[in-house]
């Protein structure tokens, strides 16, 4: 938005520039207005027909300047704008290429760490119906699973946490975490930054631990808050997902419904 300000403030500065001309040349030629504000115009553009021309030292100084600041000023105002097109166009492929690498989280661990995560939760029948989505979901749709899923309360049935599947599944995809921890876009979304430090850190504590049948009730809770941390900033970014993927990759969604987390019985056959 402020490039897009500074653009507009840009294409205001000529307007100065010839009402400044115009009264310029009006006084220093005794023109009338009209005649001064075309002067002012060939002046700058550097026509010149010949008609009116400066006919004193101060005119010809006072188009001096013009002549420089116009095409300064024109200059300024193109290679901005090229800029802002050029960023624009780098800020698209790297959110493109971003969103890729979100997508390919929830292909490869996002759905399945998803799906285990609703079954520890004791409250998941409260979103479960609004959660399974279909082919003609509109935006609206969308914000309104993102509004509900804001306010559900993530409670984690200790006694469901199937801890050593749950550390087998982030061990197997451990080098997955660290490469896309390591992408240098990845500042750029920090709901994504969170998501990933919070599964991380969910899997260094379960490494940690060699034995999960002995689990005093302390540190079992301890784990069920982490696991209630990535749930929470799983589920948010899921809907974001799905969004994006409704929007572009329209087959890919229809296979991300199918084989929604949420379903009690997902099925990826097309019936």
């Amino acid at each position: 938005m402020n490039s897009f300000r500074n653009i507009r403030l840009l294409l205001l500065l000529p307007l100065a520039v010839i009402v400044i001309g115009t009264i310029g040349f009006k006084f220093l030629e005794n023109l009338s207005y009209f005649d001064a504000f075309y002067l002012t115009v060939t002046t700058i553009s550097t026509v010149g027909y010949g008609d009116l021309h400066p006919t004193n030292v101060a005119s010809r100084i006072f188009s001096i300047v013009l002549i420089i600041g116009g095409i300064g000023l024109f200059l300024t105002i193109l290679t901005y704008t090229t800029q802002i097109l050029i960023q624009r166009g780098q800020n698209k492929l790297r959110v493109r290429s971003l969103n890729m690498i979100i997508g390919v989280f929830f292909t490869e661990i996002g759905d399945e760490l998803l799906k285990l995560f609703a079954q520890m939760d004791s409250n998941i029948n409260d979103v479960r119906q609004v959660c399974l989505l279909n082919q003609s979901c509109s935006d609206d749709d969308f914000n309104s699973i993102r509004e509900r899923l804001d306010r559900h309360q993530y409670v984690i049935d200790l006694k469901r946490l199937d801890l050593e599947r749950l550390c087998e599944l982030l061990s197997r995809k451990g080098d997955l975490l660290i490469r896309q921890m390591e992408n240098p876009n990845l500042i750029e979304h920090e709901a994504f930054t969170e998501l990933l430090w919070a599964v991380i850190h969910l899997r260094d504590e379960l490494i940690c631990r060699k034995n999960f049948a002995n689990l005093t009730k302390t540190d079992t809770e301890h784990l069920g808050n982490d696991v209630k941390r990535a749930y929470i900033s799983l589920s948010r970014l899921w809907v974001e997902n799905l969004r994006h993927l409704k929007g572009n990759y329209p087959y890919l969604f229809s296979l991300a419904v199918r084989t929604n987390p949420f379903r009690l019985e997902p099925d990826p056959e097309v019936k």
